[in-house]
């Protein structure tokens, strides 16, 4: 289909036939209006490059998802794309994947539901997609949400770390993974330390662990109850990645749990039915729920690519994480193959990878270790291996302007690598950042450990373990890119959207 003929009139993208006019036109009205289907839980896009998208919606009841689109908020001249018809085989979600659209444009798209001569109320939304020629680009990132007992909770403003990320127009919202705690059951009130007390909003999912398909999938929809995060989710996209919690904390293939709360102990067969649930309740953009795959790259125009890594599908057992053969313990040879592929390909100035793990942060998991690090400070072992590879790699291939972004560890900081510094010295430097969590247990700065030599400029924690929301150690990140001069500008920001830190970076040639 030719780009051009979305939304200069023609064809509807995504298959189907035009349903009539839009806006009330005669189709619309000739439909009835009682017992028609109702969108449940908002909409959202996501995985948006030049010309693709994907929209996301859910129905109380089966019906066929349409989607509308504009260059215009009134809607004047939309053309309806036909989407999916939502059974309760996907719990009545649906995703309708947008191709042909125009690059560099700010396209509103309306989401209306279908059913047995009815049509439900729209619901709007907008996104934008990259360009094609340099232009300035904004976004957002950060992860973990409704983490260690800390729900949504209305008094405190729901989950308000959303309208200050939404305030700042981003271009797309970068999710760190944790997304959901599936393993976090939520208690009806909680007392903090000065007295007060924080109130959860709690659905029958959050009562429990969440071990069966319809259990993971009301983790899913218990976030969506948040009118913040709808309407966050209407005007700016989204990029998922999954890290733990999406299943169970600090899980990892082939596990055994011995945790009483789980009936189901394979966590093989619990990863499964949290991975269909991601995929059915995200707009990602594969189509399979069961099989999809998480890592990804996605290209936002000539000065950026963003890559998604799955630190999680292919990991290894934690343990010592100390041996000094281990070649794949977290990427795993076919992503870590795919990896460098892309690398190498990539034109963007700046390549910005999206990890769940950092890179040089002790994770302790009891005695054992969750994270890539192991604290020994001394040559690649384990997990340390399989990015060492990468990172020589990416320098023998002049791949320039690596910048690391994670989440995951409930703290904000910037991190400098620094051959000079590192016990291991066959690369080039480079930054990480980490932000987070947006409404999760805060904890302090986690220790680093000097392989890849790292150095920690800034970096904000809280001062007791599991501090609530309501203390303000609520964090996400900015990242902005010049297009005249392409510079990147990480800024780490508070619940409310202040300035902590910012460190322009300006690019390697």
């Amino acid at each position: 289909m030719d780009r051009r003929s979305v939304l200069r009139g023609g064809l509807a993208v995504g298959g189907g036939a035009a349903l009539g006019l839009v806006n009330g036109g005669p189709a619309a009205a000739a439909l009835v209006r009682s017992g028609r289907p109702k969108l449940t839980h908002g909409i959202q896009s996501g995985d948006v490059t030049a010309h693709e998208a994907v929209v996301w919606a859910r129905s109380d009841s089966p019906a066929r998802m349409l989607v509308e689109l504009s260059r215009r908020p009134d809607f004047k001249g939309a053309h309806r794309v036909r989407g999916p018809w939502l059974s309760p085989n996907s719990d009545l979600t649906g995703k309708t994947f947008l191709r042909g659209l125009p690059a560099g444009e700010e396209i509103h798209y309306r989401v209306t539901l279908e059913g047995h001569k009815t049509l439900s109320e729209g619901e709007a939304g907008v996104l934008r997609t990259a360009p094609r020629t340099a232009q300035d680009i904004s976004f957002v990132w950060s992860g973990d949400l409704a983490g260690q007992g800390w729900g949504i909770n209305q008094e405190f403003g729901g989950y308000r770390i959303f309208k200050a990320m939404g305030a700042l127009d981003p271009h797309f919202f970068l999710c760190s993974g944790d997304f959901i705690y599936a393993d976090g059951p939520l208690s009806e009130t909680v007392k903090l330390p000065d007295g007060r007390v924080w109130r959860n909003l709690v659905t029958p999912e959050k009562t429990k662990v969440a071990e069966t398909l319809a259990e993971y999938r009301g983790q899913f929809r218990y976030n969506l109850h948040d009118a913040n995060l709808r309407a966050f989710n209407a005007k700016v996209p989204l990029i998922y990645q999954w890290d733990d919690h999406e299943v169970v904390n600090n899980w990892y293939p082939g596990e055994i749990l011995e945790l009483p709360q789980y009936t189901e102990k394979r966590v093989d067969v619990l990863a499964a039915r949290a991975r269909q649930a991601m995929f059915e309740y995200n707009p990602i953009a594969a189509k399979d729920p069961r099989n999809g795959r998480v890592y990804r790259k996605l290209s936002y125009g000539p000065l950026l690519d963003v890559f998604v890594l799955d630190m999680r599908t292919y990991k290894d057992a934690n343990g010592a994480n100390n041996s000094p053969t281990h070649k794949d313990g977290v990427l795993g040879a076919e992503q870590l193959a795919w990896l460098k592929r892309e690398l190498r390909r990539s034109k963007a100035t700046w390549k910005v990878m999206a990890a769940d793990l950092p890179i040089g942060l002790i994770v302790p998991d009891g005695t054992a270790f969750e994270g890539i690090a192991q604290g020994d400070n001394g040559a690649p072992l384990g997990r340390e291996r399989e990015i060492a590879d990468l990172l020589s790699f990416a320098k023998k291939q002049k791949v320039r302007n690596m910048v690391w972004l994670t989440a995951d560890v409930h703290s904000t900081a910037a991190h400098y690598y620094d051959p000079a510094k590192a016990a291991f010295k066959d690369f080039d430097p480079f930054w990480e950042f980490v932000s987070g969590p947006l409404n999760a247990g805060a904890f302090a700065l986690s220790p680093l450990e000097s392989t890849f030599g790292p150095e920690r400029p800034f970096g904000v924690g809280a001062p007791a373990p599991n501090t609530s929301p309501a203390g303000g150690y609520q964090f996400f990140g900015q990242v902005e890119i010049d297009a005249a001069s392409h510079r990147l500008t990480v800024t780490l920001r508070d619940i409310d959207g202040k300035a902590l830190y910012t460190k322009p970076l300006t690019p390697a040639l």
